[in-house]
């Protein structure tokens, strides 16, 4: 089941927040006026018409969650958010498990829900990790590392990346494992980015040839014959961008694992 959480949240911030606003205008000038038309006569009394005026248990809540759920709504729509690293399909550069944490204000600022762009600050640059909401699993946050940018011609030949008829560098670092080898680790540039990508030796994804459209971009895993992602299903458009990865905070496997915190890293 998909939990919408922004939308949980959005919603406990409106009830709360009304909650607190009608007993501000008109709940509690009501409680004060009983309070000052009776004047009593000794500390007993005074107890128990405090008690007797007490906020509703409603309210209460409603003051207490209130401005936690404000705060944890505005940090999470506006300025980091915290994403799991679910598949395999972006290693080597990020491992099943990795907690990390994404900068949600890099690609501009935009409505909690809804994902309207309000603030114009930057847009996504070749070589970066993103999270964004795929065309065919629109509900769903998946990573994978931009390739290709509006208007880009895209062409992956012989495992080999062209990106407007220039060949993207790879340098061979290792296969793995020692005895019959699965997968080979390169070297990948691509603009200012240099990341590690993998690739199968027993299997291959299909070679193709793109070109990105206007508003959006074509996304691709490091783990480049076992992941799904431009090449299979499209490009993303730009209002489907929640942010930029930028670091690695946490890894824990699976729950009867530790988690450790000493993997911590910058996203290249």
């Amino acid at each position: 089941m998909n939990i919408d959480f922004p939308l949980i949240m959005v919603i406990g911030v409106f009830v709360t927040g009304i909650i607190w606003l009608i007993d501000l205008a008109l709940l509690a000038p009501k409680r004060r006026a009983k309070f000052t038309r009776t004047s009593p006569s000794n500390a007993e009394d005074l107890e128990q018409q405090s008690t007797e005026i007490k906020e509703p248990a409603a309210v209460e809540y409603a003051k207490s969650f209130f401005p936690i759920l404000l705060i944890v709504l505005v940090l999470r729509s506006f300025l980091f958010e915290p994403f799991q690293i679910p598949t395999g399909s972006m290693i080597p550069s990020l491992k099943v498990g990795d907690f990390l944490l994404v900068n949600k204000f890099t690609y501009g600022i935009r409505l909690p829900v809804i994902g309207t762009k309000i603030i114009d600050i930057d847009s996504p640059k070749r070589g970066e990790v993103m999270v964004f909401r795929p065309p065919h699993r629109p509900q769903d946050d998946f990573i994978k590392r931009v390739i290709g940018l509006p208007g880009d011609h895209i062409v992956y030949k012989n495992r080999v990346l062209y990106i407007n008829g220039e060949e993207m560098p790879q340098k061979f670092v290792a296969r793995l494992p020692a005895v019959k080898p699965e997968y080979t680790i390169l070297d990948e540039t691509i603009g200012d980015s240099t990341h590690r990508i993998q690739l199968s030796t027993r299997r291959s994804m299909l070679p193709g040839e793109w070109v990105v459209p206007e508003g959006h971009y074509f996304m691709m895993g490091d783990n480049r014959d076992n992941s799904s992602d431009s090449r299979v299903w499209g490009f993303v458009s730009e209002k489907n961008i929640v942010g930029k990865a930028f670091v690695v905070w946490m890894h824990w496997k699976s729950f009867w694992s530790l988690p450790s915190f000493s993997d911590d890293r910058v996203i290249k």
